[in-house]
Formats: C-alpha cells, structure tokens, sequence
C-alpha cells in the first residue's frame, strides 16, 4: 500500500506541474516565445495572495478572484507594449529579456518580503483528506490541484475548439505566415494568448501557497519543472503537458520512496530517459 500510495500522491502533483507547465505550452507554442521569468510569476502571484491574506484575513482561494483577472490583464499589457517587440523566428531576444525580468522580479520579492520561506494556510483544509480505504487517503488540496488542472486544460482546449479567437490562435500556432496574410492582428493575437497563459499562472501561484513553502529564489524551479512537463507531453500538446506532469509527478513519489534525497533527482532522470527516447515527446501536436 505504501507504493501504491505513493504513485497516488504523485499523480496529484502532477496536477501542479501541469498548472505550472500549461501556461509555459501556450506561449511556447502559440507564439514561439520563451518566457524565463514564467517560474517567477508563480511566485509573485504566491505572494500576492500571502498579501492578500494578511489584508483580508480571507480564505486564500478567494486570492483567486482579484488575482487572476489582475494578473491576465498585466499579461495582455505587457505583451502588447513591450513582448510583442520580442515575437519573432530568433528566440534569443525573448530569452535575454525574460532573464533579467526574472532577475528583476526575484531582487523586487527579496527586498520587499525578506529571504525568508513563507507559506499560506488554508485552514481546515491543510489537513483535510478524504479516506480511500486500505489505509489510503487522498487530500484535498492536492486533489483541488489536480481537479483544478483538468478544468483548466479542457477550458484552453474548448476556448481553441469552439471560439473564433480560440480559432485564429491554432491557425497562428499552424502556420503564423498565412494567418498574417490574412489581415489577423498577430499583435492583439499574441495579447490575448499570453493573457491567458498569465491567468494560469495566477491559479498557479495562488494553489501553489496553500499547498508548499515558496520564496523569492524558488522561481526557476518552478520553471524547470514546467519545462520538463512540456517536453515530456510534447510541445504545442495541452493534454500531453498534464500527462507530462502526472510523469513527473510520480517519478518523483516514486524516488521519495525509495530515498527522500531522491525525489527531484528521479524526476529529472526520468525527464532524460524519455528525452533520449522520444525527444519530441510522448504526445507532440499534429500538425497539418
């Protein structure tokens, strides 16, 4: 039981590495933009909900109403104004300009909120957990967090199937020339594209402090597990970049079982052995 326990409790992981990696697959494959601050907007909008606890004295799952409209709307600013300069074939702008926007961002939370690693409580629902039988219990935040997932990848891939605005950004994502020569605002496009990817972020972030300890530092870890739920599902693949995390997830329970020091090492072995497999990974979008 205590194997199979284990597997259970990395599957629910999984649930917050595909909110992390889902927001970082629709920009990569919409717009070809990597975003090496993602991780760090994680941790922004963790510490925004610690402010907005501390002015409120709210649950923290009510951070998710002000918060994620918030942050999609800075999401649709920024990239009209300043990324959309960065949008192109040579990724490297995009990089070095999201570097030291991380830069900047970690040193902004260092000095404003200290070193220190923080986390937010939920209440009740800290120790909540609903029993499976045979000694087995699932909680509920980690079962919030994989729900939470599902809903938002089946909400992206609705929003691409069945609206016009969903439909103009696979066309961008298939084929940016042909969308361009047809009179499509790639601007307002790539806008909207990381507004939503912002609000992901935002869900992230808030689920992420009620769930573990975070701090200023704690960004790029975030982001490079958000990079290795994507390529492990394959890129431009939504639905994949949950399976991604779900794999990750549970190589990681896997490893904590076997030796706690081991629990980060066997996600990213198990990331390596699939990238030496299948290095486009194990459900990349067809094209065409």
């Amino acid at each position: 039981m205590e194997w199979i326990n284990a597997i259970l409790q990395g599957i629910l992981l999984g649930g917050l590495y595909a909110l992390f990696a889902a927001g970082l697959s629709l920009m990569f494959g919409i717009m070809r933009f990597v975003n090496l601050a993602h991780g760090d907007f994680i941790i922004a909008a963790a510490f925004l909900t610690l402010v907005f606890v501390d002015l409120t004295g709210l649950s923290p799952l009510w951070a998710i109403v002000p918060i994620v409209p918030a942050m999609m709307v800075a999401g649709y600013i920024g990239q009209r104004v300043v990324l959309n300069r960065l949008s192109g074939k040579d990724l490297l702008p995009s990089i070095l300009v999201t570097f030291g926007l991380s830069v900047i961002l970690q040193n902004l939370m260092l000095e404003t909120f200290s070193a220190d690693s923080r986390r937010v409580s939920a209440g009740a629902l800290d120790t909540a957990a609903i029993p499976l039988g045979g000694g087995l219990a699932v909680g509920v935040i980690p079962l919030l967090l994989f729900v939470s997932a599902i809903a938002v990848i089946a909400l992206l891939n609705w929003i691409f199937a069945h609206t016009a605005v969903g439909r103009q950004l696979r066309a961008t994502s298939d084929d940016p020339e042909t969308v361009s020569l047809m009179g499509i605002n790639k601007k307002h496009l790539f806008a909207i594209a990381m507004s939503l990817a912002s609000g992901v972020v935002a869900l992230a972030g808030v689920l992420l402090a009620v769930k573990t300890n975070f701090d200023p530092a704690a960004g790029p870890v975030r982001l490079l597990f958000a990079f290795e739920a994507v390529i492990i599902g394959g890129l431009g693949s939504l639905w994949g970049t949950l399976a991604g995390g779900v794999i990750l997830g549970v190589a990681q329970g896997l490893g904590a079982k076997i030796d706690p020091g081991m629990q980060i090492l066997a996600g990213h072995i198990v990331f390596l052995i699939i990238l030496v497999l299948r290095p486009q990974g194990l459900f990349p979008k067809q094209r065409g």
